[in-house]
């Protein structure tokens, strides 16, 4: 963690450096933003494309249910699907709900010893307040991008600051992704196991992403670190229509936000966060169970003569008859040729 935090103060310390040295605008507005996109796209099709490539050659889908089999016997469609319909209806239940993470479950040893099992929701909970949280955020930056803004986008800031607290008001989103990654940071350094298990590649994101969610909050909830809204307007307008252009006097503050932002665009493709890209191709979620349906042969085994009962059978025929075993074949196989 202590690696990860420095890491992250770095970055920060960068980003506030270029904010406070007006001759590094230019850079920090024109030539990283446009980078950390270009690095953002091709890594992620890098990565896609990298992953589409391995071959599967097995079916081996993770289930938790009965798999189809006998018409009396009842089957979890969706848990265990066996065909594609049922694959597409788990892919979507684990991408909107994260349906494998609601059957998460925490072991305990206990006196006796015993090993007990119960229910774990509260990752399953803070994971969803993250992820939408974190993407009603990112479609209301539209407004920083488009003119007019279109009304959808309006709507869902209306409906964001429906509770209309304070002024400005306070985006309930803000909140529960503050709240979300705090319980997901604190659950890495409470408890042992996880802890155990966490590497620096855990705690950097984390670490960026809220210094993402806290400085955006600051900039607009803070008065001493207000910005220039017109101008960062100006600055993301003229990035989309690539005719970049950098206001002046926007604020130290933006320029520590945007940074940040830059470098998690840098960072995406090459981390644990590219599960976004890498859940539509696992064969773990994206297969059918229809092993007890159909034959699946590797296809990179080589090709083997194989020895077949009913030639066994042929060649020691008078043998097994002199035992007195049974036979499938009771009369000989008649010599060919």
């Amino acid at each position: 963690m202590i690696a990860a935090l420095f890491l992250f103060a770095c970055v920060f310390a960068v980003g506030y450096l270029g904010g406070a040295i007006t001759g590094l605008h230019p850079v920090f507005g024109i030539v990283f933003p446009y980078a950390a996109f270009l690095i953002l796209v091709v890594g992620f099709i890098w990565r896609v494309l990298k992953w589409a490539k391995s071959p599967v050659p097995f079916r081996i889908p993770t289930t938790c249910g009965q798999q189809e089999s006998l018409d009396w016997i009842p089957r979890a469609k969706y848990d265990n699907p066996s065909n594609n319909r049922g694959v597409v209806v788990r892919m979507v239940l684990e991408i909107l709900t994260f349906r494998s993470l609601f059957r998460n479950t925490k072991a305990e040893l206990r006196d006796g010893p015993q090993v007990a099992y119960g229910s774990n929701k509260w990752l399953w909970i803070f994971a969803l307040l993250f992820h939408y949280s974190f993407l009603v955020i990112y479609l209301r930056h539209f407004r920083f991008f488009v003119e007019p803004v279109p009304l959808p986008i309006h709507w869902l800031a209306d409906l964001d600051g429906f509770f209309e607290i304070g002024l400005p008001t306070l985006y309930i989103t803000d909140a529960l992704i503050v709240l979300a990654l705090g319980y997901l940071l604190l659950r890495r350094l409470v408890n042992a196991q996880v802890r155990y298990i966490s590497l620096p590649a855990d705690y950097f994101p984390l670490f960026l992403i809220l210094g993402i969610a806290l400085s955006g909050m600051a900039m607009r909830y803070i008065s001493w670190f207000r910005v220039d809204v017109t101008a960062v307007k100006q600055l993301a307008a003229g990035l989309i229509a690539f005719k970049p252009t950098v206001p002046r006097g926007i604020g130290t503050p933006f320029w520590v936000h945007f940074f940040l932002i830059c470098t998690l665009m840098v960072y995406f493709p090459f981390s644990k966060l590219m599960h976004m890209g890498g859940v539509f191709l696992s064969p773990t979620r994206n297969m059918a169970n229809n092993n007890r349906a159909v034959r699946h042969v590797n296809p990179w085994n080589p090709v083997v003569d194989v020895h077949e009962y009913d030639h066994w059978e042929h060649e020691f025929h008078d043998k097994i008859v002199g035992c007195g075993l049974p036979l499938d074949n009771p009369e000989p196989a008649k010599e060919e040729g």
